[in-house]
């Protein structure tokens, strides 16, 4: 009893003088010479100002420049809306088929060992690391009119490039890692534990999955479908290879604001910019929004 006693005082007072030591480094952090901190933090905001606030206040300013009435007038043309739609459209499906994407290989992936694991995580991050515009090329050797199923779907009178399923396959190409790349480190580390338990209770896989694994990790679901629709709705290079620039047809925002811009139609360009800039800053409001609530999350499966 006595050695037990000393083994937990030496190994309380061993923690102890680690915190201590931790304590005393981040304070040694803090305590940087005042010049230096000042230096620090002034080419942070300076840096932000340049890169992210003046591009934003010059956008909404070059917008608004002639009045709200030119402003609305500008959302208001035909192309502009059919633009608009499009964008949307092709943010639905390219966000719904990475959703059923993410969902089934991070389950795959965190709750399963097999072979090919790490390859189809390899796989996942292609995406990440291929020019955009060779992605639509891709798809341009694939169903081009000279390209491998461009006879068949010519036959077939299937339309692929230079209209809506063309764009959308290049915009699910491009998306498709964000909602698995925010879900397999969670699934990873909540483990499978609570799956085993409800399936040694009699639940069915897919009630395993509805009732414990998804509402464990509902937060990055939604971290990754807003990442993913952000990217989708702010597409360019593969939309711009596969979409023809068909005006009122195959335009989607992006694509329509390089067009007007080329045109010197600024207040119309600069108002379909204004909606992606509101877009990014929705995003960036939810994104933190969402990160909160995975960290609170993850601070409480600590406890």
């Amino acid at each position: 009893m006595t050695m037990q006693l000393a083994d937990s005082v030496s190994l309380s007072s061993s923690e102890a003088k680690a915190r201590a030591h931790a304590a005393a480094a981040r304070d040694n952090l803090r305590t940087e010479p005042r010049a230096v901190r000042i230096v620090i933090i002034t080419l942070a905001v300076s840096f932000l100002s340049v890169f992210v606030v003046l591009p934003l206040v010059v956008v909404f300013a070059q917008a608004f420049s002639r009045g709200i009435l030119a402003y609305l007038a500008a959302l208001a043309e035909p192309e502009a809306l059919s633009a608009i739609k499009l964008t949307l459209l092709v943010a639905a499906i390219s966000v719904g088929l990475n959703l059923v994407f993410g969902l089934v290989a991070a389950w795959a992936i965190a709750k399963f060992d097999f072979k090919g694991r790490t390859f189809l995580i390899t796989l996942i991050d292609l995406p990440f690391s291929v020019s955009p515009v060779i992605s639509g090329l891709v798809f341009v050797l694939l169903f081009g009119a000279q390209g491998y199923f461009g006879g068949w779907l010519r036959d077939h009178d299937i339309q692929v490039l230079f209209a809506v399923p063309g764009i959308a396959l290049a915009t699910t190409f491009v998306t498709f890692p964000f909602v698995a790349r925010a879900l397999i480190p969670l699934m990873q580390e909540q483990g499978t534990q609570e799956e085993e338990a409800a399936i040694s209770l009699g639940a069915s896989g897919l009630q395993t999955f509805f009732r414990v694994t998804l509402p464990n990790i509902k937060w990055g679901v939604l971290y990754g479908v807003l990442l993913c629709n952000a990217r989708a709705m702010g597409e360019f290079g593969a939309v711009s290879v596969v979409s023809g620039h068909i005006r009122g047809e195959t335009n989607t925002m992006p694509l329509l604001v390089e067009i007007l811009y080329n045109e010197y139609q600024f207040v119309a360009a600069f108002a379909i910019a204004s909606l992606l800039a509101m877009l990014a800053l929705i995003t960036l409001i939810a994104k933190t929004v969402l990160e909160r609530h995975l960290a609170e999350g993850h601070d409480a499966s600590d406890h």
